[in-house]
């Protein structure tokens, strides 16, 4: 997202207008960039996503993008405040391990 808004691209500009206005970027827009960031890589190129998903519907669109390209995650840090939250349980029904974020 950042990359995005110091290039100036309308996603970008759009992020940053409802950043200053303390407001979130919809699924719509979130989905938007990141589906240009995700079949632009490489195939099983390594990442690490910060904030995303955020809700269960981000995950399960991020698994069917996963699942298309034949990838799969290794495993999901937690940060503070989503124990229990339905993102980590979702992928703790993958048997993914989980590592908590201690900041």
């Amino acid at each position: 997202m950042q990359q995005e808004i110091s290039r100036r691209t309308p996603i970008g500009q759009m992020a940053e207008r409802a950043a200053r206005a303390g407001q979130t970027v919809t699924d719509e827009s979130l989905f938007a960039l990141l589906r240009k960031w995700f079949w632009s890589r490489k195939p099983d190129a390594g990442f690490a996503l910060i904030g995303f998903p955020a809700t269960l519907l981000q995950a399960k669109v991020f698994d069917e993008w996963m699942e298309t390209r034949d990838e799969a995650l290794d495993g999901v840090v937690i940060g503070d405040g989503f124990a229990n939250h339905p993102v980590q349980e979702h992928y703790r029904t993958y048997g993914l391990p989980m590592w908590a974020l201690i900041t």
